[in-house]
């Protein structure tokens, strides 16, 4: 496990600035097949930022990817250009930890910048602060952003995070949804929010460590696995993994030698299909030893349903839990 000597926070992005658009992963050939691109396009003009594609971000081989060589120049490219204030993907996938070798990670060091996505990008984002210390943050893809309906308050968490300097005291959403928005932008219903799950009691504060659990597993006995020690785990997982799936990933990392020096774990909400229940999750959670008498909050609102909090890797959060209720509050983005 890697710690690096400090933590850096990029600048914020601010009207006029410029950000560039990567696939490290899937091609924006996936996104482009349901043309939602009209209210991406308005909603960054609205807050004053313009959008560059990298040169390789619609090749498309067989694995719906391209090659190393060209997702990796993509990303080098756009650290290195001084024009460029932030960095978004364009969408998740599979393959993001394929470039961990070939990264330079001098140069994203020396070139400190907003760098936002999630999901299969949680490697990136780990890898990037364990061999650097740069915060990164996991949000919204640039293809999340062309969701019509029920956008917010993703865009309102993503704005806080990356471009303002204040706490974010996090509060539940109202309604959540769990859909194919993407293919059908009309047959949405959402779902009222029932609220967090306060599985363990507890107070804790430390480094945000985590994203998908799934990948995040694959960094495990790499050079790319951030300290354990003195985190706080945010972890979410997608419709694939089931109770079963998402125990073994969580044993797993908290088996790691330093996992003893984790403060807390914030879960984001699971997909209905992945049917986690919270006496399943109670259950996961109270056979962790690494776990006993730290605080452990689910039902929050990143991972792969909407809305979808903005959260700094390598930043650092609060976590109160208590019988009546449960606070967390992102403190350094």
């Amino acid at each position: 496990m890697f710690e690096p000597a400090q933590t850096v926070v990029p600048p914020k992005l601010r009207p006029g600035d410029t950000v560039r658009v990567i696939a490290p992963a899937m091609s924006r050939t996936m996104v482009v097949e349901h043309d939602n691109t009209r209210w991406i396009d308005e909603r960054f003009a609205a807050m004053g930022l313009t959008l560059t594609f990298g040169e390789h971000v619609d090749e498309d081989d067989q694995f719906r990817s391209s090659s190393i060589e060209h997702r990796v120049a993509d990303l080098h490219a756009a650290f290195a250009d001084p024009g460029v204030a932030g960095i978004l993907t364009v969408i998740g996938g599979f393959n993001s930890n394929e470039l961990l070798p070939h990264l330079d990670f001098d140069l994203i060091a020396a070139n400190p910048k907003v760098f936002c996505g999630y999901s299969d990008i949680t490697a990136l984002q780990n890898a990037i602060l364990a061999r650097t210390g740069l915060v990164t943050y996991s949000g919204p893809h640039w293809s999340s952003w062309g969701m019509r309906d029920h956008f917010e308050p993703t865009g309102d968490w993503f704005r806080a995070a990356v471009a303002d300097d204040a706490p974010i005291a996090v509060e539940p959403s109202r309604a959540w949804t769990d859909d194919m928005w993407f293919a059908d932008q009309d047959a949405r219903t959402p779902v009222p929010n029932e609220g967090w799950w306060r599985l363990r009691p507890g107070q804790a504060s430390g480094r945000i460590v985590g994203g998908n659990l799934g990948t995040l597993a694959l960094l495990q006995g790499t050079g790319y696995m951030p300290s354990l020690d003195g985190a706080l785990l945010f972890l979410e997982d997608d419709f694939e993994s089931d109770a079963a799936a998402f125990a073994r990933h969580l044993t797993s990392l908290l088996q790691l030698p330093d996992a003893g020096g984790v403060t807390g774990l914030v879960i984001g909400r699971f997909q209905t299909s992945s049917g986690v229940t919270r006496e399943a999750l109670d259950e996961i959670v109270a056979r962790q030893p690494a776990l006993r008498g730290k605080p452990v909050l689910a039902g929050v609102d990143f991972g792969h349903t909407s809305p979808l909090l903005t959260f700094p890797v390598g930043g650092t959060a609060e976590l109160l839990i208590g019988a009546d209720g449960a606070s967390l509050t992102i403190t350094r983005h």
